[in-house]
């Protein structure tokens, strides 16, 4: 095993988080496989490391579409075709009834399938992840900010990768075993 296997990531650490921005700006021209850590939501963060798309609306759109129309027909196929009752000469297909329930578990399902769906599009619940190997960014829960250029990235060189984050004027530059 070769050491560029044994290594999952370079880890930059920085104590502000400006030039945490600084870093991931200049480390998303070259590297595509950039991931940042900080203790704290950072503004630009997201948009420096190229984050442009979020699903998690959709996710949420197509569960509240799917719980509505899927109670309704529950509605309607008891109400019309299993169980029929004619109370009071309504019509068998009463929609302004079914309307209530339908609200309800739009909301439901919709909350559910945003829930579930965050976590799924997070790749969670991941029990144990390599960058946890590296024994300083447990700083990343308190006051440290961390740059991660993942060794599965096809422009990473170990040698000319730590050159251009020593470059970026870090704290340190840490390896992060697989």
């Amino acid at each position: 095993m070769s050491r560029h296997e044994s290594l999952y990531a370079l880890l930059a650490e920085f104590a502000e988080p400006t030039a945490l921005v600084r870093a991931a700006h200049a480390s998303r021209k070259t590297y595509r496989n950039v991931d940042a850590y900080a203790p704290y939501a950072v503004d630009g963060l997201a948009e420096a490391l190229g984050f442009r798309r979020n699903r998690v609306p959709l996710v949420t759109l197509v569960g509240g579409i799917l719980g509505g129309v899927g109670i309704y027909a529950l509605q309607w196929y008891t109400a019309v075709i299993d169980y029929p009752i004619n109370s009071g000469g309504r019509p068998l297909d009463s929609w302004p009834v079914f309307i209530p329930p339908t609200f309800e578990v739009t909301v439901l399902v919709a909350a559910v399938a945003a829930f579930f769906g965050m976590l799924a599009l997070n790749g969670l619940p991941r029990l144990h992840h390599p960058i946890f190997n590296a024994r300083e960014f447990d700083l990343a829960s308190r006051n440290r900010f961390f740059l991660c250029i993942r060794a599965s990235d096809p422009a990473f060189d170990a040698e000319r990768t730590r050159t251009f984050l020593a470059s970026l004027a870090p704290l340190r530059v840490i390896e992060v075993p697989a």
